[in-house]
């Protein structure tokens, strides 16, 4: 029997994996890849480790809807730009919890990024939570952002002395988690002294690569992930652990007054109108909500654009330029002074295009539909929308979407586009309640950086992705040199 969650309109749906339950009536009208075999699909030569690759990989050669199956699970992908604004129209579609992001509801329930349309703490939490991303939040913010880019910088520092190169994608998770923890709840996991990874971040790592292995692995192997489905466990019950500690101290002081974090509203704050509070394990779940999503796709963001300014010097050198003509001599930047860094926004922004580190999102029809005006959706069908091919359309990007070109995002280059092509941090209601929180710190850090350092890269590297629901490169290590005083 299939299993089920509730559309927009709360009736019950198909969770959408079998072919007659997708809620596409003339499914046969998409394509899918040849040579597609009874009981296994398209399996046949699929990577399980890479499905985002996979996925787009197919994406060039069948167009901008297709259709993947693989032992009986069937999802349909959608590409193209005139498909994406359609399912972006919050009239018609809302956000489908499936795949992963399901896989990852054991852990944080209905926290922001997994609560199903109906359940009623989504609202409840973004409107408490919303006012922790507002302008005068965001300013309170910035002296930590400051702070732990300092650790990142003393610990780059030593590396540029001894001429070891920097482990980028562990650096920036570093600097993530710190952020996140120390100006939303206050707390500080050490992770510049540590030599491995904190072992939040290894739990949390195992819990979306879990995820992510569930979505690709057949029913019939799924006993073969027992012993993963055990490493699972205790790496849930790590962060449950390691989020109630947090809380309880907290607790414990009476709070910071003034509801100056993210933990404070959870305690403290009642919705506005009903008075209502989050309950304590609703605040566990949004506690671990942030602390993960609040550092892994910033952490993947800022290694991608360090990535790309490495190996395009002109890039790096306008970036540099433009640092040192807005901040000057100031060695630490106001608030208001990151905004003013438009080139290394568009550094950032291009990076992001080209990998967004969350790679696709999930629409569901609100009610029977036609998508583009041309393929009926039940209520309840839904689809996947690639924004990594989203973000590499043709019909948008040009004839050469793959080259890597912040002036994509020049002011003129913006206003020709619509608004519904360009997606890292997915659409509508549901979009990134965070978003202004990342790119405030990405572009922060980014310009701190290019700032102190020329970068280079290692001769040999060539990009590759990690795939764990998240996207992040791997293997990427670069050297440094300190850049000399400028004037």
């Amino acid at each position: 029997m299939a299993q089920t969650t509730r559309s927009a309109g709360s009736a019950m749906v198909p969770s959408g994996f079998r072919s007659a339950e997708l809620g596409w009536p003339e499914l046969h009208r998409i394509p899918h890849p040849p040579r597609r075999l009874p009981l296994i699909g398209d399996a046949l030569g699929a990577n399980i480790r890479t499905p985002v690759q996979d996925s787009m990989r197919l994406a060039r050669s069948l167009g901008p809807v297709f259709r993947r199956k693989a032992f009986g699970k069937e999802v349909v992908f959608v590409w193209g730009a005139d498909l994406a604004a359609d399912l972006a129209d919050e009239s018609r579609f809302a956000k489908h919890v499936g795949l992963g992001v399901a896989n990852l509801r054991p852990v944080v329930g209905d926290g922001l990024f997994t609560a199903y349309n109906h359940e009623p703490n989504w609202q409840l939490a973004h409107d408490i939570l919303a006012p922790g991303f507002s302008r005068a939040a965001m300013e309170g913010y910035h002296q930590a952002m400051l702070d732990v880019a300092g650790r990142l910088t003393d610990s780059w520092d030593g590396r540029e002395k001894s001429g070891a190169a920097v482990d980028v994608p562990g650096d920036m998770t570093k600097l993530t988690l710190e952020t996140i923890a120390r100006t939303g709840f206050g707390h500080d996991f050490g992770s510049f002294e540590r030599d491995r990874p904190h072992p939040f971040v290894s739990a949390m790592v195992g819990t979306l690569s879990f995820a992510q292995r569930r979505n690709v692995v057949p029913p019939v192997l799924t006993p073969l992930l027992l012993r993963a489905e055990r490493r699972n466990t205790a790496d849930m019950a790590y962060l449950n652990r390691t989020v109630d500690a947090i809380v309880a101290t907290r607790r414990a002081a009476g709070g910071t007054g003034g509801h100056r974090d993210l933990l404070d509203r959870m305690l403290e704050v009642a919705h506005p109108d009903t008075g209502e509070r989050l309950s304590a394990e609703n605040i566990r779940r949004q506690v671990i909500t942030f602390l993960v999503a609040g550092h892994e796709t910033t952490s993947g963001a800022l290694s991608f654009a360090l990535h790309y300014l490495a190996r395009h010097p002109d890039v790096l050198a306008r970036a540099q330029a433009e640092v040192d003509r807005v901040w000057g001599d100031t060695q630490t930047p106001a608030y208001e002074q990151v905004a003013k860094l438009r080139y290394v926004r568009r550094v950032l922004d291009e990076s992001l295009r080209l990998w967004p580190t969350a790679p696709a999102f999930s629409r569901e029809a609100r009610e029977d539909t036609l998508l583009g005006g041309d393929h009926p959706m039940r209520r309840g069908a839904w689809a996947l929308v690639l924004a990594a091919m989203l973000h590499r359309d043709p019909a948008v990007w040009g004839p050469d979407p793959e080259a890597f070109d912040p002036d994509r995002f020049a002011p003129q280059g913006v206003r020709s586009r619509p608004a519904q092509v360009f997606k890292p941090f997915g659409t509508g209601a549901r979009a990134c309640i965070g978003r202004q929180f990342a790119l405030h710190e990405a572009v922060l850090v980014l310009g701190l950086l290019v700032r102190r350092y020329d970068l280079h890269p290692d001769p040999g590297y060539r990009l590759r992705i990690n795939e764990r629901l998240t996207l992040m490169p791997d293997g990427l290590t670069l050297r440094l040199s300190r850049r000399a005083p400028r004037p």
